[in-house]
């Protein structure tokens, strides 16, 4: 149903089961799939595709053009997948063609209001971002991660699968998978141990997470070295092998 209010670009495309709320605005290029809810004072423009069973609540900004500098016009995209929850003044900007020109957004997500989601960022599934958590460009955030409000991310930073970021945190470097950060600069406070356990990891993933962290934080170990025992540890576990790749992965260096 699309509220008669609501203006709608003629080359936008609307599946018949979406839902457009009053005085809502769907720009050129908008694709929404089925059963997705638009509130009302929405606006979305394109080229950005969103998918099904999404639900947008009212004020939210939606694929608006980046807030860059560098930006000139240049065709660039927003990709949403399913059955998100987008809260109240959210916005989520469109790529730049210095990076992949797509902003990504995957499903099962709870974004929380006055979340800003900037050009580029590229967001993995089953994530919470908590009320004003704010992204810069380019920045990655890996599945099940838990942004507490009010959480600032630098630029190109990474924040690895199942990480817990306390409130007010402030992150300019790469978080690994798992753990818990918080402050002012953000310091590591060990493993999302209660999280990962809500999750089902077994004790024994538990305990050689531990040791892991421990390896990086607890050792004295440069990076180099911690990297070298975890792989050694990561040959009986494949979520420490996964930390020990993020690790050597990183371009910005980690939180430590």
């Amino acid at each position: 149903m699309i509220h008669p209010t609501a203006i709608i670009d003629k080359s936008a495309s609307i599946d018949n089961s979406a839902t457009i709320g009053p005085y809502s605005i769907i720009g050129a290029d908008v694709q929404i799939a089925a059963g997705t809810t638009i509130g009302p004072h929405v606006v979305i423009n394109g080229p950005a595709i969103i998918g099904k069973n999404n639900r947008i609540f009212q004020f939210a900004s939606i694929g608006e053009m980046p807030q860059d500098k560098k930006y000139a016009g240049e065709s660039t995209r927003l990709v949403i997948g399913d059955n998100n929850v987008i809260r109240e003044y959210c916005t989520i900007s469109r790529g730049t063609v210095q990076d992949q020109g797509i902003t990504r957004v995957g499903s099962d997500n709870w974004i929380m209001a006055y979340v800003h989601i900037a050009h580029d960022c590229q967001i993995g599934s089953h994530t919470i971002f908590a009320n004003s958590a704010t992204l810069a460009g380019h920045v990655i955030i890996e599945d099940y991660a838990i942004l507490g409000g009010f959480t600032l991310v630098h630029q190109f930073c990474k924040i690895g699968a199942h990480c817990f970021t306390g409130m007010n945190s402030v992150i300019s470097q790469d978080v690994p998978p798992y753990l818990m950060i918080a402050g002012h600069m953000a310091r590591p406070y060990g493993i999302n141990s209660e999280g990962l356990k809500r999750r089902g990891f077994s004790s024994e993933t538990l305990s050689a997470l531990k040791k892991a962290y421990k390896i990086i934080y607890r050792s004295g170990n440069s990076l180099e070295q911690a990297i070298a025992e975890l792989m050694e540890l990561g040959k009986q576990h494949r979520d420490v092998a996964y930390l020990a790749d993020f690790l050597k992965g990183s371009t910005r260096g980690i939180l430590r």
